[in-house]
């Protein structure tokens, strides 16, 4: 006997909506059942890992902190993924990103004025779309698989990142450490809201919204649904599937390198060997989990940031590895992806000699 899998020939747009729920209700389950074998408590980790991080002002704000590189890195990627155009190298634009932005602070320390941060951001944004121009033009130009090449480029641009802050861009003051000269004060992004967080994070909202009303309400967002459903009537339509991938691809590269600038100007304020505790990955499962909308993708950030300052205290008070936050969010992303394919397909069992039996819908 073997299983298939079946197209529905309509889903219910209710459980579409409910997925996600359902998702992070399975992923906390099985968080759970991980504590319980490790030998804790489970309603205890559950507590720690989820729901503390926003008891506390220091935690929350960290939460904040964490979410803003991963909504603006999702945001461009839904882009991506609702044009069909499979960005998996976020994570190598954010930090290409972050070195061009970091050419005026590092190269350039005695020029400090007004114009300073807008044109690291400027500088950020055009490092990203850059490096995530290279797959897709292989795609457009030799047909090659982005999927392949724009993760490659991952190991290449956190190779390069390695090189310059142990070679030519380590602080000449630093006593040899591998790091940048610390970023002056012209470089570094702002506190708000009496510094509870950065310029960040509203700067990050406000792009989701902009991106959510292009998406919904102009030419280009329908543009970018209709290639993704159907490239086919697209090209009837008067829409370039290759143009489009280049435009999605360099607006992705573009919102990936901004939040690497934002982060080296923010948070650190200066380069480091690594400066993303996997950002451009993480970003992905936030893409899904908010249903490839910039407002979901909000509330999916915030929540995969909680996978991050919860993970580290669990480590701290009930001595558990640190790794199971990344265990927590591939055990999320499967469940989505799951509750999604579930939703779309029916299972079918076939046997040997053809006979079928159909499963319960799910």
């Amino acid at each position: 006997m073997r299983i298939e899998l079946v197209k529905r020939k309509e889903h219910s747009q209710m459980m579409a909506m409910l997925s996600p729920l359902i998702a992070v209700a399975l992923t906390a389950l099985a968080a759970g059942i991980i504590f319980s074998i490790s030998g804790h408590n489970p309603l205890v980790g559950l507590y720690k890992f989820f729901i503390e991080p926003l008891t506390q002002q220091w935690s929350f704000e960290a939460t904040i902190d964490k979410a803003t590189p991963l909504i603006l890195i999702a945001c461009g990627l839904s882009v991506c993924y609702l044009s069909n155009n499979w960005n998996i190298g976020a994570e190598g634009q954010f930090v290409i990103g972050a070195l061009f932005g970091s050419i005026l602070p590092v190269l350039f320390p005695s020029f400090e004025n007004a114009a300073t941060l807008p044109l690291m951001l400027i500088f950020g944004a055009i490092g990203g779309a850059l490096w995530a121009l290279v797959p897709a033009l292989l795609k457009t130009r030799f047909n090659t698989n982005e999927i392949l090449t724009s993760l490659m480029l991952v190991y290449v641009a956190s190779l390069v990142l390695d090189y310059l802050v142990r070679g030519p861009w380590r602080d000449p003051d630093g006593y040899n450490f591998p790091e940048s000269r610390i970023f002056s004060d012209a470089a570094t992004l702002p506190e708000v809201f009496g510094g509870a967080m950065s310029l960040s994070a509203p700067i990050t909202i406000l792009i989701a919204i902009i991106l959510a009303i292009v998406l919904a309400k102009t030419l280009k967002g329908f543009e970018i649904r209709v290639m993704g459903e159907s490239p086919r009537a697209g090209s009837f339509a008067g829409f370039s599937a290759k143009g489009l991938t280049l435009f999605s691809f360099a607006l992705a590269g573009a919102l990936a390198g901004l939040a690497g600038t934002m982060e080296v100007s923010g948070a650190l304020n200066q380069l480091l060997p690594s400066i993303s505790p996997g950002y451009g990955f993480t970003a992905i499962i936030v893409a899904f989990l908010g249903r490839l909308n910039p407002i979901g993708i909000i509330i999916a950030g915030f929540v995969l940031a909680l996978s991050y300052i919860g993970g580290e205290g669990v480590q701290s008070a009930m001595g558990v590895t640190n790794e199971i936050a990344s265990v927590i969010q591939g055990l999320l992303l499967f469940f989505v992806l799951a509750c999604d394919t579930l939703i779309l397909y029916r299972i079918r069992f076939v046997s040997r000699h053809g006979s079928q039996g159909e499963a319960s819908h799910v």
